[in-house]
């Protein structure tokens, strides 16, 4: 169990994950970071699992190669800021500035300052977002926590608190407004069913789907910016 490399040019990283549910062995590779996870049945060897990785090499390979490669953020990056793309200039002073097209970022490692900027523009955006929905809902949530997940844009546990990943600042205002819907919608149901759409729909309104399908289509391009210093 664990991870184990696919040798190659480059290695790949496999996870094994065991499941009494499987009935048989199931690859995945996750859209978000190209994480291959290879999903066995209860008594499959690990030395089967990786042979019939090594059979599959071609697929995985050629899926992780549609992924977009990383960009480290800089001077000159197309950066998109609410749905807009915007290139980074320098700019003098000690405060970001946001234009139509450009975002200019004072003199420093632009990659962490734009981090910074951008969780603080989410925090405003999404608790505007989810106090105006849980309003409507009259339903209080406890708190909002901000992460950078891969997994997931939001969440809400069962004591009303709701985490949303703050790379949705990139995002269009109506794709980050649907996420805050959507999760202060599980203040009312904690589920997926019928009764938590018709949620989702009166708060957000009944075009929501075009929303929820930029997350799907687009929102992988959101976590190919890389905020570290070069």
């Amino acid at each position: 169990m664990g991870e184990h490399l696919l040798p190659g040019v480059p290695p790949v990283p496999v996870l094994l994950r065991r499941s009494t549910r499987a009935r048989r062995m199931t690859l995945r590779i996750s859209r978000l970071d190209g994480r291959v996870t290879l999903t066995l049945p209860k008594g499959v060897s690990d030395s089967r699992a990786m042979a019939f990785a090594r059979e599959k090499e071609g697929w995985i390979r050629g899926h992780l190669d549609q992924r977009p490669a990383l960009e480290t953020v800089g001077p000159g990056t197309l950066l998109p800021v609410e749905g807009v793309l915007r290139r980074v200039v320098p700019a003098k002073g000690k405060r970001i500035l946001l234009g139509a097209d450009e975002i200019g970022v004072p003199p420093g490692p632009e990659g962490p300052r734009l981090a910074a900027w951008l969780k603080v523009l989410a925090r405003e955006r999404l608790a505007a977002a989810a106090d105006r929905h849980a309003a409507a809902l009259g339903r209080p949530y406890r708190r909002i926590t901000l992460r950078d997940t891969r997994s997931r844009w939001g969440s809400c546990t069962s004591d009303g608190s709701l985490m949303f990943s703050w790379r949705l600042a990139m995002a269009p205002p109506e794709v980050l407004d649907y996420v805050a819907a959507h999760e202060v919608a599980h203040l009312a149901e904690m589920n997926h069913s019928p009764a938590f759409w018709a949620v989702v729909e009166r708060l957000y309104g009944p075009g929501y789907t075009p929303a929820r399908a930029w997350l799907k289509g687009e929102g992988n391009a959101l976590h190919r910016f890389s905020f570290e210093a070069a």
